[in-house]
């Protein structure tokens, strides 16, 4: 069986603290043949110029996450896609993971465990209750690079066009076809949220968002109430 084709998609909104150290943490995935793409949100700053010189593309995206992502999927020829965001960092055996979780006919898609830096002493518990609530419930955040083969993602119709919640919206969806492979690998993400709005607060923002969101709210609410409180 031929390797897989990968395209990493990043998308961008204002990111130009970031994204020059994320691309360039990518570039032995470009030097092996895997596409990486950034999905831009309508920046107002250099992120556009800075990502250029170190993307395969670099795209103008409908602003919002969810259709910054399905742009990505739309604008590479891959097998599987990786969505990762503008201030993570995959591990080192990424490429090998992925593709070896994807050959295996009972995953069809899958994530990375998560680290979380940053000044809080709390971020370490942060990412432990993330990774075990998914390992156990088979939702995947955003902030575990959530990869998934061509063919599952448009049989699943992408991420549904919400404004928040889209990650757990393309994880039911995938559920139906099959697990997620859990990787223990671990994504290193910025926890840039918890640092500038505290940890505690964070995470009882976040967690009465996802009851919510389970006990039927729309997507469109939870985002303006989100932004409200913010």
């Amino acid at each position: 069986m031929p390797p897989l084709r990968l395209a990493v998609i990043i998308p961008t909104l204002n990111e130009a603290a970031t994204i020059e150290s994320t691309l360039a943490s990518l570039a032995p995935w470009r030097a092996r043949g895997h596409a990486v793409i950034v999905a831009d949100g309508g920046s107002a700053d250099r992120t556009v110029a800075l990502a250029t010189p170190h993307a395969d593309r670099v795209i103008d995206a409908p602003r919002g996450r969810a259709r910054q992502m399905n742009a990505g999927a739309a604008a590479c020829d891959a097998d599987a896609y990786v969505f990762l965001h503008a201030d993570s960092r995959l591990p080192d055996d990424a490429i090998a993971a992925i593709s070896a979780a994807l050959s295996d006919a009972r995953h069809r898609w899958g994530r990375f465990d998560v680290n979380i830096t940053g000044r809080s002493r709390w971020l370490p518990v942060v990412a432990a209750m993330m990774n075990v609530r998914s390992r156990a419930s088979g939702i995947a955040t955003g902030d575990q690079a959530i990869f998934v083969g061509r063919a599952a993602f448009e049989q699943a119709d992408g991420f549904p066009d919400w404004p928040l919640m889209e990650d757990i919206g393309l994880s039911r969806a995938l559920k139906r076809q099959s697990r997620p492979a859990a990787l223990r690998l671990r994504v290193t993400t910025l926890g840039r949220r918890w640092d500038a709005e505290g940890p505690l607060r964070t995470i009882v923002l976040m967690w009465w968002l996802r009851l919510r969101f389970f006990f039927g709210a729309r997507p469109e609410r939870l985002a303006a109430r989100y932004a409200a409180v913010r």
